[in-house]
């Protein structure tokens, strides 16, 4: 083990960050939010292809390199370094090339440009997920210019998106149907986009609603002629958030698992048609999400609430008014509020097998590298790992990037934490050939 660590050394420090500045030069324009912003994924693609090309089997060097690409200007790089055994593969999986959207009036610094300030690296990116993308490709990188030799072949995956994968069709999911991950079986897979270089055993599930309510408008000073669509969204949505918690409380294996936040329902979106402040809107439509904590099954949740619109709208009589002249039905009129409930893409949250050979490896690394081992879980989302775990993949989380700059303004990491990264990368490899 110790001639594997030797070999691969420490990261190499001024071409990480000679790196990482190209990328984060290219975050402006791998802003993911659609429709508005959609990410070119492929600018941060061909540095990263700037850097390993030259050891590519194409070139006469151990790298062998596909690019992917399912959406014009919005590639997957898979990198592979060989190993002896095909029976014996660790891969890091989980580098996203897009990042979240930033406001550059809202930052302290220029977010689309990387500012080196001693040891912190900021921009957008740098801890989700461009730090990240930048890091593995130095693995890789001195993986190829030693050419060491390894029994487990060695697999990088750098993924187009993290949001919305599947249902653009340009990442993970994209990848895993046409059987990109399935050789990544055979070891233990590293889900590299959490942050605090601690183990992440435990994600949560997500499950995008909308809640459409339908009233009646009419004019302020006759309130009693108006269903009001907002009074009748906000007390619907209250009924529904005591029945979930109700029904989905706490699990007791959340403690074992360290979980920030149990499972939870709430609104994040409000919209309305507009109008003047004397008009009562007849409609409104309220979005949300349900962060899940694995232990609960994610159709349970969807049939659940599902049940929950039903029964208010068979019963809508019986939900709280707010003063004498407020209803939510008119019986002179025949007209009754009602609502509906429609989900975008769901996914299930992960509980990573802590008996595995992927976290007692991860966990050994970090403690060596890092000084202890604390892992946690939160109910933040990462997509496809609860699909590969139900499939018999050894999967795990990690990451090197600040938690508290995610997905935040003013986003920044430490280039110690990344260095200590590549140690445990280095020390993963090393533990597996023994």
């Amino acid at each position: 083990m110790a001639d594997v660590k030797q070999i691969l050394g420490d990261l190499n420090e001024d071409s990480f960050v000679t790196l990482l500045k190209k990328l984060i030069g290219e975050s402006k324009y791998v802003q993911n939010n659609p429709p508005d912003l959609i990410p070119e994924e492929d600018r941060n693609v061909n540095h990263v292809l700037d850097i390993l090309n030259p050891y590519s089997s194409n070139n006469g060097g151990p790298l062998v390199i596909n690019h992917i690409v399912y959406t014009p200007n919005r590639g997957n790089l898979i990198v592979e370094y060989p190993g002896t055994d095909p029976k014996k593969v660790v891969s890091f999986v989980g580098m996203h090339l897009d990042v979240v959207t930033a406001n550059p009036d809202e930052w302290e610094f220029d977010p689309f440009s990387l500012s080196v300030d001693g040891d912190k690296l900021k921009g957008r990116g740098t801890t989700d997920c461009l730090g990240h993308v930048a890091l593995v490709t130095e693995l890789m990188k001195r993986l190829a210019e030693t050419k060491i030799k390894l029994k487990s072949t060695v697999i990088a995956i750098f993924i187009a998106s993290e949001e919305n994968a599947s249902i653009q069709g340009i990442g993970v999911d994209a990848l895993d149907k046409d059987g990109w991950f399935d050789n990544l079986k055979e070891g233990p897979l590293f889900w590299i986009d959490t942050a605090d270089k601690q183990p992440c055993i435990g994600t949560g599930g997500v499950i995008p609603w909308k809640l459409e309510v339908f009233g009646k408008g009419f004019h302020s000073g006759l309130p009693n002629k108006a269903i009001n669509a907002l009074e009748l969204g906000m007390e619907a949505l209250k009924e529904m958030q005591t029945r979930f918690y109700r029904d989905f409380p706490p699990h007791p294996k959340e403690q074992l698992y360290k979980f920030e936040a149990p499972s939870t329902m709430k609104p994040t979106q409000w919209f309305y048609p507009g109008g003047g402040n004397n008009q009562i809107p007849g409609e409104c439509t309220i979005s949300g999400d349900v962060r899940l904590t694995p232990f609960y099954n994610v159709s349970d949740v969807i049939k659940k609430l599902q049940e929950y619109v039903d029964d208010l709208n068979a019963n809508i009589e019986q939900l709280d008014t707010r003063g004498p002249v407020s209803k939510y039905v008119l019986p002179d009129e025949n007209i009754r509020g009602s609502m509906s409930i429609s989900f975008d893409e769901a996914y299930s949250g992960v509980a990573c097998d802590l008996n595995s050979l992927g976290y007692k490896v991860l966990s050994k690394a970090t403690e060596e590298v890092v000084g202890y081992v604390e892992p946690y879980s939160i109910t933040g989302s990462l997509p496809l790992i609860r699909d590969l775990q139900d499939r018999g993949y050894d999967v795990q989380t990690t990451g090197y990037g600040i938690m508290d700059t995610y997905h935040a303004d003013n986003e920044y990491c430490l280039l110690f934490d990344m260095s200590q990264g590549y140690q445990v990368f280095a020390s993963i490899i090393a533990q597996l050939e023994d």
